[in-house]
């Protein structure tokens, strides 16, 4: 990771390994088909508009701010997308999960179906559904998202997680959480601590919550 020159127009773009994959076929199925923008490295605190040299130098303090390299980790980049909504919204949409945090015991298991508020139409449920990304996945048994049944996001739920202290991904509408019964991840201490990141795939409302998993007795 580093930083580019932003004082020059610069469109940095990498390929995820599924991209790779794609492009190395060379039989005409890589094709980019969407596109997302963000605005991680932006403080908007920085626009200054008592700034004594005039109203072109009201943001100059963002427009210095160091832009980051591209890289294909989605937990770290790209966090605050930016999203389309219709002229004259008032208010943006936020995600209700119905819990501030979750504590369960091991092999415990709960549901999580997320509502949207203040999106359009009334309707509190996206159509494309959320995505749901733990930040450790050894603290479960289970982790699984229903709802959603397109090819792309059966495919991407059905990936292999590999490796130890890593996050896991999944798509749909309803999250079922079952937590782990392994004692042996638990050591010397009484509870195993993550972080719940969800995020609607049709509005770009995020939200991240703790998750405790607390050892049975």
């Amino acid at each position: 990771m580093g930083y580019l020159n932003n004082q020059v127009v610069t469109i940095d773009a990498i390929l995820t390994k599924k991209g790779r994959e794609s492009l190395a076929r060379n039989d005409g199925s890589f094709r980019i088909t969407q596109f997302a923008l963000a605005d991680d490295e932006i403080d908007y605190t920085l626009y200054n508009p008592t700034h004594p040299s005039g109203s072109a130098y009201y943001g100059e303090a963002i427009e210095n701010l160091p832009l980051l390299e591209a890289f294909p980790d989605e937990t770290q980049i790209m966090k605050y997308k930016l999203v389309t909504l219709p002229r004259g919204t008032a208010k943006l949409p936020i995600l209700d999960l119905g819990y501030s945090g979750i504590t369960i015991k091991q092999g415990a298991s709960i549901a999580v179906t997320p509502q949207t508020l203040n999106y359009t139409g009334g309707n509190n449920f996206e159509a494309s559904g959320y995505t749901f990304t733990i930040s450790d996945v050894r603290l479960t048994n289970t982790f699984t998202a229903t709802g959603i049944q397109t090819a792309n996001v059966i495919a991407a739920n059905s990936t292999t997680t590999i490796g130890t202290n890593v996050s896991k991904t999944v798509v749909g509408t309803t999250l079922t959480l079952t937590a782990t019964t392994v004692n042996t991840l638990f050591g010397t201490n009484t509870a195993l601590y993550a972080t719940l990141t969800v995020v609607g795939r049709d509005s770009g409302a995020r939200l991240s919550i703790p998750v405790t998993v607390t050892k049975l007795s």
